[in-house]
């Protein structure tokens, strides 16, 4: 699939109309904010612009489709127990095996076998199916929950966000990784994730989550499930995560999309784009 290096997300045939488009979109952007858009953001400004403001179109990655396979299978799971209704791992691989073959985010660059892919995605699911059953009785808070919270008392911008699962006031968070997590680095690398998400609780229940946890599985050859349980979002992390929303609002209002060289650029998907910026 080739590159769109120049042209923004709606056509337009000259460069002020062009102008006008991006500042379209950004003014867009800046109405509402989530946890993934922010943290590509802080990453790489330049790399949030060529994803979000020209919309370049990219292959999706082996590791991000078996991702998304994964947590539809997940999401069954979790439906299922939130309608008390029996869900037969047949099911539940059928599910799987659906999301597997849906193309409409695009198509997967396969640089390893297709089919090895999809059993290792299968093997996670199940080995975290054996590893961590959720008692018959017990009812999912919420799963799937698409939610914002109004921050213009802050000078913010609409937070927006889907939380994965709610049980028992603790906020659950599905990954997929190649590598076994560290607990204390991914407190601190999903932390704008985290404290997004328990702002969002907070604003539209009312209440004071419990806990939040990061459910991690990991393709190994032996697929292992880590579980990394954080308290509950404290004040501090909730100042930090409105001052780096305001370095989002300001970044966007100035225009300031400048690239972050450094170590992750070996791997990112607009490599060439950044090469040739100005």
């Amino acid at each position: 699939m080739s590159a769109r290096t120049t042209q923004p997300k709606t056509p337009v045939s000259t460069p002020e109309a062009s102008t006008r488009a991006e500042k379209d979109i950004i003014a867009e952007l800046l109405q509402a904010v989530s946890a993934s858009r922010l943290t590509l953001f802080l990453q790489c400004r330049l790399k949030f612009f060529f994803r979000y403001v020209l919309s370049i179109p990219k292959p999706k990655t082996p590791a991000l489709h078996v991702g998304n396979a994964v947590h539809v299978a997940l999401k069954a799971r979790n439906r299922a127990r939130w309608l008390q209704q029996p869900l037969s791992l047949k099911a539940l691989h059928d599910a799987y095996s659906a999301a597997w073959t849906d193309e409409s985010e695009g198509k997967v660059d396969w640089a390893s076998s297709e089919a090895e892919e999809k059993a290792i995605g299968w093997r996670l699911f199940e080995t975290y199916l054996r590893e961590h059953p959720l008692p018959e009785d017990l009812k999912p808070d919420a799963i799937e929950v698409s939610i914002e919270a109004d921050l213009r008392q802050h000078g913010l911008p609409r937070l927006v966000g889907i939380l994965d699962l709610v049980l028992q006031r603790r906020i659950i968070d599905y990954k997929t990784s190649s590598t076994t997590p560290n607990p204390e680095k991914v407190a601190h690398t999903h932390e704008v994730q985290t404290s997004g998400y328990a702002v969002l609780y907070r604003h539209n229940t009312g209440q004071r989550e419990l806990g939040l946890e990061l459910h991690h599985l990991v393709k190994l050859k032996n697929p292992k499930v880590v579980i990394t349980p954080m308290p509950p979002m404290s004040d501090d992390q909730q100042t930090r995560l409105f001052h780096l929303m305001d370095a989002y609002q300001t970044g966007l209002q100035r225009g300031d999309f400048v690239p972050s060289p450094g170590m992750q650029c070996a791997s990112c998907e607009f490599f060439n784009e950044c090469r040739r910026w100005k």
